[in-house]
């Protein structure tokens, strides 16, 4: 019978190249069922095979979720579940591929979890976010960068990662703009003349020749403008401003999602633009606007 390990490599090969998962996606997945996988070489005596996956028991899988919730890197709540999900997602791949079959496992419940809110930033915030990026910085195209790529995540509501896939074959910026997003999933989303200004008056200001496949957002040497300068950026910026820990790039996008919906669009909408699978989880953003109304309710009522 096949090692698991072997196993491990044609499924994470599979979610890199069928399933077009980002590569840090594949390594979070990857991570979690090595550990498992390293876990029952201990637990069964030696190295399991596809025959041992088959058979194990669920209360083998709780043992190893008992385990990782021990010791100095014990493991939270989240991070349980998502260890779960990469192991059920390994198993079904399994099934799939291979015929390996195990339908006890399905009896193992992870831990309830608490739906945290998304937080975005006000609208006054992310207008004071875009300004302080172009007025801060003393090199006058990284300020126009460091706009050009807020405006960018405010406007569309794309992911960092999304923003920063950009290339010199993108430009000139499209009034809708067609978007490579999780798993390789394509949507559209349509650009506002302000983002696709700032956007082209960066290039105008960029040092650096953007050829078709270079990187569209560049680091003051001319290399990739990285997600971590992109979190570095937002960091020094709330700290100037005074906006809380919560005030990431991601936030931008929470608060196109959640402005959008202030201002009457519809859900499903947003849900698209987004690039969302489930209704449910845009759904999370009226709950932040139902939160919004309830605050200034309990400001003003008279009586509260």
């Amino acid at each position: 019978m096949t090692a698991a390990s072997a196993l491990l490599s044609q499924w994470t090969a599979h979610l890199r190249e069928e399933r077009r998962f980002s590569d840090n996606s594949v390594q979070a997945y990857e991570r979690d069922v090595a550990a498992f996988l390293g876990f029952l070489n201990g637990h069964l005596g030696g190295e399991p095979a596809a025959k041992d996956l088959a058979e194990l028991e669920p209360r083998d899988l709780r043992a190893y979720l008992a385990y990782r919730r021990q010791g100095p890197d014990a493991l939270g709540d989240r991070s349980i579940s998502r260890a779960l999900a990469a192991i059920r997602s390994f198993y079904r791949y399994l099934e799939r591929r291979h015929g390996v079959k195990n339908a006890r496992l399905s009896l193992v419940r992870g831990p309830k979890l608490k739906r945290s809110l998304p937080r975005p930033v006000s609208e006054g915030a992310a207008r004071n976010l875009i300004a302080e990026a172009g007025a801060s910085n003393a090199d006058d195209w990284q300020g126009a960068r460091d706009a050009a790529l807020l405006t960018l995540l405010y406007a569309a509501g794309l992911r960092i990662s999304e923003a920063l896939s950009l290339t010199g074959g993108d430009l000139p910026l499209p009034e809708v703009l067609r978007v490579h997003g999780k798993g390789g999933k394509e949507r559209v989303v349509p650009l506002l003349s302000q983002a696709r200004e700032a956007v082209a008056l960066y290039v105008d200001m960029c040092p650096y020749t953007i050829d078709e496949d270079a990187p569209l957002f560049r680091a003051s040497r001319g290399g990739a403008f990285s997600p971590r300068m992109a979190q570095a950026l937002m960091e020094r910026l709330r700290i100037r401003l005074g906006l809380p820990s919560s005030a990431t790039p991601h936030a931008l996008r929470h608060a196109f999602a959640t402005h959008l919906l202030a201002n009457g669009a519809d859900l499903r909408a947003i849900q698209d633009l987004l690039g969302h699978e489930s209704l449910s989880t845009t759904q999370s953003y009226t709950s932040v606007e139902a939160q919004k109304i309830l605050q200034a309710y309990r400001r003003a009522h008279p009586r509260s």
